[in-house]
């Protein structure tokens, strides 16, 4: 089978290409190179180096035999979107092509048009060049578990069965997202779903968690295959932002008062995930929802295992719960269902004391490439 991975040269997009060439997939890689470029807007670096594209994929090639296609493009470009398509032909595309930070999208009025603009309009661009030319092809596409929000009822798979006024239906789940760019997501599943029902399309939409770790089976392999492991204010993520932060002696920055709740996953499940998608297509017509998590943590809950792990090693680590930069309820019910992937065949890794040992381990091997300056939060969602 052959799969575009759009977005394939970033956190989740890398590890999911090399996942499946691993696995005997057809794969190319489709990607603007734009989340380098906006590495050096804000002054970031990954923790860990990564290579240029191109030189990852010659080792991955010298290590396995196998090559992996490459499009350095815009997707928000048609013309240029159609020629790739049309070159490589996909069975799957899997779709992680869009600006992916709640922070970015909230730094100004330019940041939250460049990624709604990003995301909804490349979406678009895709699904108008399926109906014409891929009717068939099965779009597996990146969601987020943060297009819900934290309702006070269950969160479904996608769907919610209503009764009002003594009739009785099944729609889509409301959504309350937290951000400018958690909004794009929602447009791209509404226009999504309006593709599958009107045009007979096929698409999974994933409502992924936060992901954490850095070593996959195929990452692991050679350094030049390394993935990103992002701390910054901006595009670090809770878990691997609190390793990081206790391998060099900054305190744990806890927002608010740490109630916050969310979906959290492995990216050794992130890929199986993405595998498990195309290996179980959508029909014609039908937008299915899979929400992409293992496991529910407070963030507060989430620190202290840090420090018991860290302590452990012997690393000192303290916890500041932080004026929270966000606007977001601290303290709230959160019960969202995960089963659809588990029926299919995920078998997760959970959080383990092994996982965060070998997690701070990797963020004391890489820590002067440490900037302190970039740990601590600058994105503000309130009014000036």
């Amino acid at each position: 089978m052959k799969v575009l991975v759009i977005g394939g040269d970033g956190y989740c997009g890398w590890a999911t290409a090399l996942y499946l060439s691993n696995r005997g997939y057809e794969v190319g890689i489709l990607d603007s190179l734009v989340r380098r470029h906006w590495d050096n807007e804000l002054g970031v670096e990954t923790l860990t180096p990564i290579a240029p594209i191109q030189q990852r994929l010659q080792r991955w090639k010298d290590l396995t035999g196998k090559a992996i296609d490459l499009f350095i493009g815009d997707i928000n470009n048609y013309s240029f979107l159609h020629k790739a398509l049309h070159q490589f032909q996909p069975d799957a595309i899997v779709h992680f092509g869009e600006q992916r930070s709640a922070p970015f999208s909230m730094i100004d009025r330019e940041h939250a048009v460049l990624t709604q603009v990003n995301n909804v309009v490349g979406t678009l661009n895709l699904l108008y060049i399926m109906r014409e030319d891929f009717p068939d092809c099965h779009l597996v596409k990146l969601g987020t578990m943060g297009e819900y929000g934290t309702p006070n009822i269950d969160i479904e798979e996608g769907y919610i069965t209503i009764e009002h006024n003594g009739r009785k239906d099944t729609l889509p789940y409301p959504k309350q997202p937290g951000s400018m760019y958690h909004l794009s997501k929602v447009h791209d599943s509404h226009n999504i779903h309006f593709a599958c029902r009107v045009w007979g399309l096929r698409a999974t939409d994933l409502n992924q968690g936060i992901v954490y770790g850095v070593l996959t089976e195929e990452t692991g392999m050679d350094e030049l295959l390394i993935n990103r492991l992002d701390y910054d204010g901006v595009f670090g993520t809770a878990l691997n932002r609190f390793c990081i932060q206790s391998a060099v002696g900054h305190p744990l920055t806890v927002y608010g008062k740490g109630g916050q709740t969310r979906g959290f996953l492995d990216i050794r499940d992130t890929v199986r995930c993405v595998e498990i998608a195309i290996a179980n297509p959508a029909q014609p017509g039908e937008f299915r929802v899979f929400n992409q998590f293992t496991e529910l943590f407070g963030i507060g809950d989430l620190a202290l295992m840090v420090k018991k792990a860290g302590n452990t090693m012997g690393l000192k680590i303290e916890i500041n719960n932080i004026d929270n930069p966000r606007v977001e309820l601290e303290e709230h019910y959160f019960n969202a269902k995960n089963t659809k992937l588990l029926d299919l065949g995920l078998q997760p890794h959970y959080l383990s004391d092994s996982l965060l040992d070998s997690l701070l381990n990797f963020a004391v091997k890489y820590q002067t490439r440490v900037d302190h300056n970039q740990i601590l939060p600058k994105v503000s969602w309130h009014r000036k």
